[in-house]
């Protein structure tokens, strides 16, 4: 049976995707509807996707019972894909399947470790499925049970959902630098996780987040700090608003003197997207870049201890 891969955009970046897959050497097939590019397989990790199906097929649908029973023997856990026609159908398929929660995680919570898999209609008698995807939240589309009275902003929502892709974050005993920080998103975040933070901005936090335990204020420039001086730390964090190329700078100066140990920052685009940048910051050792769903045009660059280590080893 002939596998392809899928891999669905974030919203309003389809292009860059298919810039970016060309660019791979990727074979593209086209789009089915406006949100499933579909390619041969390897599966690559683009960065303008949020989702990847690792290994579509497609199946026969000669009724809707046999459908549902087809996805229950690959897996248990479904996420249904609308399609651009045959909603109807696919939503009857879709009942028979077992219950998968949709609820929003509630952040610290870890999202369900339990495989997803991804499907849709191509027709009225074929399906496209996929038991293995990317993403542990339904086609990459993250949701939170959210605060919307004690943060600053929602600049929050963007650490929450890079901090539940990954296998560590911050916590108590840990030192968090927060450049750009003001009006405090990502500072509220980081203390309310226990961690220690120093939170760099030329404005002022909001005062909630100011008055939190273990956040320490500094009036500075997030570029005029110098790591042999003010590190070592457990984390650098950035969403700090300037080009991509000046960001580049800020953090080679912390790895080359090997002053924090992880990484989570936001490459912010203005205007076009920086293909260059996006090759610079990919190629940094123990990279990822990734468009979360809470991104706009920009993108979170993450780099671990870890993932370094694994990387010289």
């Amino acid at each position: 049976m002939a596998q392809l891969v899928g891999y669905i955009p974030a919203v309003g970046f389809e292009a860059e995707l298919e810039r970016e897959l060309a660019r791979a050497g990727v074979r593209l097939r086209g789009w089915h509807g406006d949100r499933l590019l579909l390619a041969d397989p390897p599966a690559v990790d683009p960065a303008w996707a949020e989702d990847v199906w690792v290994d579509a097929r497609e199946l026969p649908v000669p009724s809707i019972k046999q459908a549902a029973r087809t996805l229950k023997a690959l897996q248990r856990n479904w996420a249904l894909l609308t399609p651009p026609a045959q909603v109807r159908r696919a939503n009857l398929i879709a009942q028979q399947l077992p219950h998968v929660s949709m609820k929003p995680l509630a952040f610290p919570d870890r999202p369900p470790s339990a495989s997803l898999g991804g499907w849709t209609l191509l027709d009225a008698d074929r399906m496209l499925a996929s038991p293995t995807t990317r993403s542990p939240f339904p086609h990459g589309q993250a949701r939170f049970v959210e605060d919307r009275e004690t943060p600053p902003n929602r600049a929050y929502l963007k650490l929450w959902e890079a901090l539940s892709l990954l296998d560590d974050r911050p916590g108590p005993g840990d030192l968090c630098l927060d450049l750009g920080a003001a009006p405090g998103g990502w500072t509220w975040v980081l203390a309310s996780l226990g961690a220690r933070v120093v939170a760099v901005d030329k404005a002022e936090l909001a005062p909630q987040v100011a008055a939190m335990p273990g956040v320490e204020s500094r009036r500075d420039s997030a570029f005029a700090l110098d790591p042999k001086v003010d590190g070592p730390v457990d984390w650098v964090c950035s969403d700090v608003v300037c080009y991509p190329q000046r960001l580049y700078r800020l953090i080679t100066r912390w790895l080359d003197a090997g002053a924090a140990r992880n990484f989570v920052c936001t490459v912010k685009f203005q205007g076009e997207t920086d293909v260059a940048a996006m090759d610079a910051f990919a190629a940094l050792p123990g990279s990822r870049l990734m468009h979360l769903h809470h991104n706009k045009h920009e993108l979170t660059w993450v780099s671990l201890a870890s993932w370094r280590e694994d990387c010289e080893g």
